[in-house]
C-alpha cells in the first residue's frame, strides 16, 4: 500500500544546511539561488514536521504543497480539432 505524501516548501539562509532538512524528508529540490528546498514527508506527520522545521534556526519560513488537495479530473474538457486532424495524419 502507498502511504499519502505532501511536499514541504523550505525556506532557508544557506546551503550548507541542506544537511539538516534532509534528515525531516525525501529531499526532491533544492535551489541555491532562491534558497528553498522541496521535501516529501508522510501526511499523517505534516503537522509535526513543519513545526519542527519552523523551530530551526536558519529556517525563514515553511509552506505545504497543495498538489493532494487539487483536483485534477476535468469536466467538459474538448480536444482541438486541429491536433486531432494531425493525429490521424501520423504528423
Amino acid at each position: 500500500m502507498r502511504t499519502k505524501r505532501q511536499g514541504l516548501i523550505v525556506y532557508f539562509q544557506h546551503m550548507k544546511n541542506i544537511r539538516q532538512i534532509k534528515k525531516h524528508g525525501h529531499l526532491i529540490h533544492a535551489s541555491k539561488k532562491q534558497k528553498y528546498a522541496l521535501i516529501y514527508v508522510d501526511q499523517d506527520e505534516i503537522e509535526f514536521k513543519m513545526d519542527k522545521l519552523e523551530r530551526l534556526p536558519f529556517v525563514s519560513r515553511v509552506l505545504f504543497s497543495h498538489k493532494p488537495n487539487i483536483r485534477t479530473d476535468y469536466e467538459n474538457a474538448k480536444p482541438d480539432k486541429a491536433k486531432q486532424y494531425d493525429y490521424k495524419m501520423g504528423i
